[in-house]
């Protein structure tokens, strides 16, 4: 049996970050029942972040969305309320991801909810929390990695800023939710207390970048200086990066620069010392590098420095990924289906337990498919 089986989670959340929380849960064995507003739902099932449509809708809504159900009930309906009011009472978790203020004045607030349900882990993600000048600013993951210094760590120095093409800070938001829900939950199961968890993805944003930013205090307040050549972290030395070869690219970690001199039979960078000389220096040994490395295939390079340990790994795309044994051995894919029988291709929860996989087949709900099936368990 999974951990979460038996817990009831009502989630009004939209986007990614509140629902990433809720399919970890989901995936976790809880059942997770999304809060939707008729006709339209949750606004990600039309934000397209491509032209690819899955069965209709964005394909972001399924992916995020797999194994929960959907009602669809208006908040300012008083029937519909009563039912979101009846499902509450039972739930384990209630979540959103609203601006402050706006359960609140919808009337599902913590305060609220806790008056009929004492015991509830009342979870909730905001952009910028309760407080400050940004507070009633909208939570969007870009204008979080751009307001928090994050576009200042990748990209070679000449780039400007540069965001990270994933939707990163939504990511950790949602998944920090989910681990302060979890402990919660233990913490209910022992003491029989309810809790209210507050996650900014301003916090998270910063969080996410602890390393730095403790170097940067430590430093003196030195801004991150990023490489001319082959950045791939704004406080790590030479070798550190990403290098063009003659037929693709190479990844190259830590590592001694006298040493992949010797290796790779390039004497100018014999002539560097470890230490502080390859960080003072990283940007003239990685441009020696570049051009050095450019001269042959990966498969050369890689057959020379994986013989003598040294950190190093092809650069792969998804085709060349997925067509990999290490990564089919992992089995993350999995198959997915809709109540229409439409099935699609997506990741499976990372986590596995007692060695076992979490798989689950079902796919993202169709909004309110599950409405009246809710109201018969509620009222027969």
């Amino acid at each position: 049996m999974l951990p979460l089986a038996d817990f009831t989670v009502v989630d009004f959340s939209q986007f990614l970050s509140g629902p990433l929380a809720g399919l970890r849960l989901a995936d976790l064995g809880a059942r997770v029942i999304k809060i939707e507003r008729p006709v339209t739902g949750d606004i990600c099932r039309h934000m397209y972040t491509s032209d690819t449509v899955l069965n209709g809708m964005s394909t972001v809504f399924h992916a995020i969305n797999r194994n929960k159900e959907s009602v669809a009930l208006d908040v300012k309906d008083e029937a519909d309320r009563q039912v979101i009011w009846d499902l509450i009472k039972k739930a384990d978790v209630v979540m959103h991801n609203f601006r402050p203020g706006v359960m609140e004045r919808l009337g599902f607030d913590y305060a609220a909810v806790r008056a009929i349900n004492p015991d509830v882990v009342y979870g909730e993600i905001s952009g910028y929390g309760d407080k400050g000048p940004w507070s009633k600013n909208p939570g969007q993951d870009l204008l979080l990695q751009s307001l928090t210094g994050m576009t200042w760590l990748s990209g070679d120095a000449d780039h400007g800023p540069v965001p990270m093409g994933l939707s990163i800070v939504d990511m950790f938001a949602g998944m920090n939710l989910c681990s302060a829900l979890l402990a919660c939950l233990y913490r209910r199961a022992i003491q029989h207390v309810g809790a209210l968890v507050q996650i900014s993805m301003l916090d998270s944003a910063v969080d996410i970048q602890f390393e730095a930013v403790t170097t940067y205090f430590r430093d003196g307040r030195q801004l991150p200086e990023r490489t001319r050549v082959s950045n791939a972290h704004a406080y790590l030395a030479a070798p550190y990066g990403i290098y063009k070869t003659q037929d693709g690219f190479l990844a190259l970690a830590m590592g001694s620069i006298p040493l992949l001199g010797r290796l790779l039979s390039c004497a100018p960078l014999e002539n560097f010392s470890d230490g502080e000389q390859a960080f003072r220096q990283r940007s003239d040994i990685k441009a020696i590098l570049s051009e050095h490395l450019a001269t042959s295939t990966t498969a050369h390079w890689l057959s020379i420095l994986e013989a003598a340990d040294i950190w190093c790994a092809d650069v792969l795309d998804w085709n060349r990924l997925t067509a990999h044994d290490g990564f089919n051995v992992l089995d993350m894919v999995q198959r997915v289906y809709m109540e229409d029988g439409f099935g699609y291709d997506t990741t499976r929860c990372p986590i596995r337990i007692d060695g076992e996989r979490l798989k689950a087949e079902r796919g993202s709900p169709r909004l309110g498919e599950h409405t009246e099936q809710i109201k018969k368990e509620l009222y027969g």
